[in-house]
């Protein structure tokens, strides 16, 4: 038994392994695809050896005076160069995404006018008493001719009325009439930052037909292709224009019950009226429909039967993004720039979730600052915001192809967090890449473990007057942060319930089994329903029967109202009285105070969210529970928290180090875990046995901070543009301090050097904390390696020093900031690229030249901290 419990013990303290899908991947932008197979091997080899585990290839605009070297796209060759790129990733253990298209949205020259992103063309004509339609309307070219009376109360369909030469066989009579004449055109929207052999419209993104018909574009590149293929196809964040389809009268008409060229004054007017509202509502919501049932699924089904999965950004869209997220084998997310709310990553990772699917990916440090300002703190930071959301799938927003030829600071894409070997970070991007790894291992392990779903109430934000089109987008205040959905998730999400969004959709496939609610993706113990004045009886329906079949449904304070939309109003009215009279009947179903109800429920939240800056997310195994807690606060933690899972043993793992230890929790979930400020840990609660393994190492202070003092001897060793000469220091400050004009502008490595004595000879452990340091630090102690310091705090634990001369070494790692500034200063030219070149957070033209001096190197103050 001793035998079988250490050996359980061993596979709770281990790493799950870490393969390619555990691994971060990277953007990798083809600049005119002007790529060969000799920098393309030497690129991926330098990826590899950093830890990424693949790369997406996105075709983009090209650099200027490389335009011979420009390869069009989906060319025989393009295709040779993919089938290079595949090979060798795939002998590097490495695997390869592409974009189905350049740049962004989907589109080329494949897209013709009737297949391209659409607007509609209205034409209004005024018609008086007894007058006739003077102008002509060609046969074919428009989708409706309709004459609405002055007094309302009067419609004609003219379509039927036009002759072969185009005039209208109609005159008004009872009073004055007015005629819509409703066409298509493309909307003007062009594949943004197209690559040679790419440019042309964006097709159309509701129209099935259209996306069939590009794919054909594909379905020709790849005949005759004989590489491995990518692993997945991805598509863009929604940046298409389309508002119209040639089968929108025909989809509208079938989906919901009646014509929209019936209601076009409502359509195309704007005062707020509650006719118009719910008109615009069935409008927004079948253009819904036909990208989730008709035009999307055209796509995933072309990739599925290619071999290829599927990554999908929906946000953007006019459409549910639960269930165009849903639709992915990997839904994609992002936060982009200041745009970072952990509520709006969670709508892929819960329509994910509730799918069943393994991954739930994001582009990663879009735009996070200032190019070559950014840190790999700010990034590890960032991919914990993503974590906590739900993401498990790391791609960073990236690297940029860039020829050996190029010098430095080679090509460079204008919205990238300049991931990439020229940047100076890149010396230390294996330790973040090693931690992404660590951390996804486990959260690509088992399976989600939310308790509630929490409905969105979609049609509530459909149902108003203004505009047409509504998308969703990252920027979500309007749509989600002052919606009564997004104030109830935040509500959720201060106070620790575990949740994902769900959609109407999704609760229609939803069985009930032991009191919970059961998807694709896992179990759920109670829908949470936001305050919602709207709600479809297919989905009041299903409410209903998942209550009846155990499941806690909660209505926080009040049932819904009313029905969506306008078609057989009246009728479907009735209907929702007969089901809220079932509803109020229905043991397990109640509206009331949300707070209440869920502590009335029996499901407990996660405590630790009632301290400042912690926040988890859970998972599920066979054994228990897997916590990533992270402390996104200002001040370190130390203290007890008593988790919502109960648990015999908790492993703790580290996923900075790697280090990991047991702990045998008191009462079965009560702990004591200790997290710095910007810190992350693992906490497995395994339920079923208790294990032999070592213990968690907790240190605590045995003493006051020692400062570090004496002369430091520091050297650079790896950067640019020149070496700096080396100094001594017995007071530590920036290097741009010196009065050497080559460390004011250099970006790249410093090694720092102090002999010192122990403070204590007998002191074991201790704490070395460096301080303010610029931006990584690797450790070194008498020659032993400590690790790589990547974000504040900087301290780490060292031991056994000895009684005299210790050997203390960091080398430290700057941004590229000073170095591209002095590139500006000098006049030198080395932004020279097609399209929008290269611009900064405001979109101009990118200028370092009047940057300040960014501080660099070790800046302490270091000092040692006995601990016990």
């Amino acid at each position: 038994m001793g035998g079988a419990a250490a050996a359980a013990g061993d596979d709770a303290l281990a790493w799950p392994p870490i393969t390619r899908m555990q691994k971060p991947w990277t953007y990798w932008w083809w600049m005119g695809s002007a790529v060969d197979t000799n920098n393309i091997a030497l690129s991926l080899k330098r990826f590899q050896q950093a830890g990424l585990g693949g790369v997406h290839i996105i075709p983009i605009y090209g650099a200027k005076g490389w335009e011979s070297n420009y390869i069009q796209y989906l060319s025989p060759r393009w295709m040779d160069m993919l089938a290079f790129t595949a090979a060798e990733a795939g002998r590097l253990d490495m695997g390869v995404d592409m974009t189905t298209g350049t740049g962004w949205c989907l589109g080329g020259p494949a897209v013709t006018d009737e297949d391209a992103d659409a607007s509609p063309v209205v034409k209004l004509l005024e018609i008086q008493d007894g007058g006739v339609i003077s102008d002509k309307f060609e046969k074919g070219k428009w989708q409706a001719l309709m004459a609405f009376s002055e007094s309302g109360d009067g419609k004609i369909d003219l379509l039927p009325k036009v002759e072969d030469d185009g005039t209208v066989r109609w005159t008004a009579a009872g009073g004055a009439w007015r005629v819509f004449a409703i066409g298509q055109k493309p909307s003007g929207q062009k594949v943004k930052r197209a690559a040679p052999g790419g440019e042309g419209w964006m097709l159309n993104p509701f129209y099935g037909p259209a996306v069939s018909h590009y794919m054909q574009w594909f379905e020709q590149a790849f005949q005759s292709y004989t590489g491995p293929k990518p692993r997945a196809l991805y598509q863009d964040s929604y940046e298409y224009r389309s508002s119209w389809s040639p089968d929108l009268f025909a989809q509208f008409e079938r989906r919901r019950g009646y014509r929209l060229q019936d209601q076009l004054p409502a359509l195309f007017g704007e005062a707020a009226n509650p006719i118009r509202a719910r008109v615009k509502s069935d409008y927004r919501e079948t253009l819904s429909d036909m990208m989730v049932e008709d035009a999307m699924p055209v796509w995933v089904r072309w990739a599925h039967e290619h071999g290829c999965d599927v990554r999908y950004q929906a946000h953007g869209a006019p459409g549910n993004l639960l269930d165009l997220y849903a639709l992915a084998d990997t839904p994609e997310t992002e936060m982009f720039h200041l745009d970072r709310d952990k509520l709006v990553s969670k709508f892929a990772s819960s329509a994910g979730h509730v799918a069943g699917r393994a991954r739930i990916s994001s582009e990663t440090g879009t735009w996070l600052a200032e190019h070559f300002t950014e840190t790999l703190a700010e990034m590890k930071f960032l991919q914990d915001d993503l974590f906590l959301s739900g993401v498990n799938n790391i791609y960073y927003h990236g690297c940029c192809y860039s020829p050996e030829e190029a010098g430095w600071p080679g090509w460079h894409f204008y919205a990238s967090f300049e991931m990439n070997p020229a940047n100076s970070i890149w010396r230390d991007t294996p330790a973040l890449n090693a931690y992404a790894a660590r951390c996804q291992a486990l959260l690509q392990s088992g399976r989600p473990d939310s308790d509630i779903l929490l409905y969105w109430p979609v049609h509530d934000y459909w149902n108003n007057s203004a505009g047409r089109v509504q998308p969703f987008t990252v920027h979500a205040r309007e749509w989600l942060e002052d919606q009564p959905v997004g104030k109830t998730a935040a509500w959720l999400w201060d106070h620790g319930w575990q949740f994902d969004y769900v959609s109407g959709r999704q609760l229609a496939g939803m069985e009930a089994a032991g009191g919970m609610a059961k998807p694709p993706g896992g179990s759920y113990r109670a829908i949470v329903i936001p305050s919602c004045e709207l709600m479809p009886l297919d989905t009041l329906s299903n409410l209903i029967r998942l209550a009846a079949g155990g499941v806690n449904v909660i209505f926080d304070k009040q049932f819904p109202s009313d029905v969506p939309g306008l078609g057989h109003l009246e009728t479907r009215r009735g209907q929702l009285r007969a089901l809220l009279a079932r509803a109020k009947n229905t043991p397990g179903l109640r509206a009331g105070d949300l707070g209440a109800e869920l502590a009335a429920s029996g499901i407990a939240r996660e405590t630790l969210a009632d301290h400042p800056g912690l926040m988890c997310i859970r998972r599920a195994d066979d054994e228990g529970r897997i916590y990533f807690a992270a402390n996104r606060g200002t001040n370190d933690f130390d203290g007890a928290l008593d988790l919502a899972a109960q648990a015999v043993t908790i492993v703790m793992l580290d996923p900075m180090t790697g280090a990991s230890g047991v702990v045998m929790p008191v009462g079965g979930s009560h702990v004591r875990v200790q997290l710095a400020a910007g810190q992350s840990l693992f906490l497995r609660a395994l339920a079923k046995e208790k294990i032999t393994a070592p213990a968690w190492k907790y240190w605590d202070a045995a003493g006051g901070a020692v400062p570090l003092d004496g002369v430091w001897q520091v050297v650079f060793i790896e950067g640019g543009p020149e070496m700096p000469a080396p100094f001594a220091a017995d007071h530590l400050a920036s290097w741009t301090q010196l009065s050497d004009t080559n460390a004011q502008r250099f970006a790249g490595a410093a090694r720092y050097t102090l002999h010192f004595d122990a403070p204590r000879p007998s002191q074991e452990d201790w704490r070395l904390d460096l301080g303010r340091v610029c931006q990584s630090a690797r450790v070194r102690l008498n020659g032993q390696e400590i690790g790589t310091l990547i974000a504040p705090p900087f301290r780490t634990v060292v031991s056994h020093l000895k009684a005299k001369d210790n050997v203390l070494e960091v080398e430290v790692c700057n941004v590229s900031a000073n170095r591209i500034r002095d590139l500006d200063r000098r006049g030198v030219k080395w932004k020279s690229y097609h399209d929008i070149n290269f611009v900064n957070l405001d979109y101009r033209p990118f200028d370092a030249s009047n940057w300040p001096l960014t501080d660099s190197g070790l800046l302490g103050p270091v000092t040692l901290t006995p601990l016990r």
